[in-house]
């Protein structure tokens, strides 16, 4: 079997010829291959980082599950904030500026880093947004924080235009071109919901201070779940799989906080992508044993990951496999630093023999890892991982 084709199977609930092997690595171990300063793909799109990864996936031959990497913009969406955060009301909306509006401008340069942040022109005063983006040289970037948190002030004392940024077509035809990259190596899949609302302080204080907008809000959220909807069906090349995660699921929110705000736009999500014939993935790392048992037995979700073990979250895949292994397919879960960044090829192998043991029998399970690889994770490690798959994984 082609990745595609061993990914495609198991999605459907039939056996593959061998366990399909997906290492979470959609961004570190990426750049770190390229030998490229990390800012050259994360801001100067040189190559981008979705182009980035299914080179490497290519490299190590995985069975490539690419979980929303390319950020899907159609021309309506005016920010992603109408649909991945708290929607604003009419009244908030007045004060929003549209992204066009704004230019980037380099506010902080080293060899170790660069800062940027947004400004714009008003009666020929410059404003400066109160958040800036820095990009490392070897790390991945850290975006839209105050810039005080980067020893900055708010209003830079010295700036230069950010220039010789490469265009990325994150549109219909960049998808298209994407999936025709990606080829046979595996699926490609795009956002349609997110399950972490509350993604700042502010988001937080917001909740808890209007307890009248929930249901506004909830409702806002279903509302632009079905608009991109109809905008990815409208499409000529469509996605394999539906994304509707996010990283932190429980981390920033109760579950009580998620019921009420993201769990109505994921249900309708996986409704309309179900209907539609599209599986349906969730990615979300920290605690999930409940978000696990909420989807399998709420919904018809197709896969979920990464089933992080404690004490980063909350899942004994064994326990997993017992309860929702017949409803939900499984990716998971070796640990990204004890075994995957420090261990041996030998500790590789062996901890995938017993996740293999714990999850792999009946189908329904991907072999991956407990979150993001690091950076610095040695690539016989991987290789070690991947070749378990593929022999001790056999069928």
């Amino acid at each position: 079997m082609t990745p595609r084709e061993r990914l495609l199977t198991v999605l459907r609930g039939e056996i593959p010829d061998c366990v399909p092997v997906a290492p979470d690595f959609s961004n570190m171990i990426p750049a770190r291959l390229t030998g490229k300063p990390f800012w050259d793909l994360y801001l100067y799109n040189d190559p981008p980082i979705w182009q980035a990864y299914i080179d490497a996936a290519k490299r190590f031959n995985i069975d490539a599950l690419m979980d929303g990497y390319f950020p899907l913009h159609f021309p309506d969406e005016k920010d992603i904030l109408p649909w991945l955060r708290l929607p604003p009301t009419t009244e908030e909306q007045k004060n929003i500026i549209p992204a066009d509006e704004w230019q980037s401008f380099i506010v902080f340069k080293s060899p170790q880093r660069i800062v940027t942040q947004r400004s714009r022109t008003e009666n020929t005063r410059r404003i400066w947004e109160p958040r800036v983006c820095v990009y490392y040289v070897a790390d991945a970037p850290t975006e839209w924080i105050p810039p005080a948190r980067a020893a900055l002030p708010e209003i830079p004392e010295h700036f230069e235009p950010l220039e010789e940024v490469k265009p990325a077509d994150t549109g219909q035809k960049g998808l298209a071109k994407l999936k025709e990259m990606m080829a046979e190596q595996g699926l490609v899949g795009v956002f349609l919901a997110k399950s972490l609302i509350l993604q700042s302080e502010q988001d937080i204080f917001r909740y808890y201070d209007r307890p009248d907008l929930h249901d506004y809000w909830a409702q806002k959220l279903v509302e632009n779940v079905e608009k991109r909807f109809q905008n990815i069906m409208a499409m000529d090349v469509k996605p394999d799989f539906i994304c509707v995660g996010s990283s932190g699921t429980l981390i920033f929110q109760t579950v009580e906080i998620f019921r009420r705000l993201a769990f109505p736009a994921i249900k309708r999500a996986i409704e309309l992508a179900t209907d539609a014939g599209f599986p349906t993935h969730i990615h979300s790392c920290g605690p999930e044993k409940q978000l696990v048992k909420i989807m399998a037995e709420e919904t018809d979700l197709t896969v979920i990951d990464p089933l992080e073990i404690p004490p980063m979250g909350d899942c004994i895949l064994a326990e997993i496999k017992k309860l929702y292994g017949r409803k939900l397919t499984l990716k998971g879960n070796l640990h990204t630093t004890e075994v995957m960044l420090y261990g041996t090829p030998e500790a590789v192998s062996a901890a995938c023999e017993k996740t293999i043991d714990d999850a792999a029998s009946g189908g329904r399970f991907i072999l991956s890892t407990g979150d993001q690889c690091g950076r610095d994770t040695p690539d016989e490690n991987l290789l070690a991982m991947i070749d378990t798959a593929r022999t001790y994984g056999k069928y």
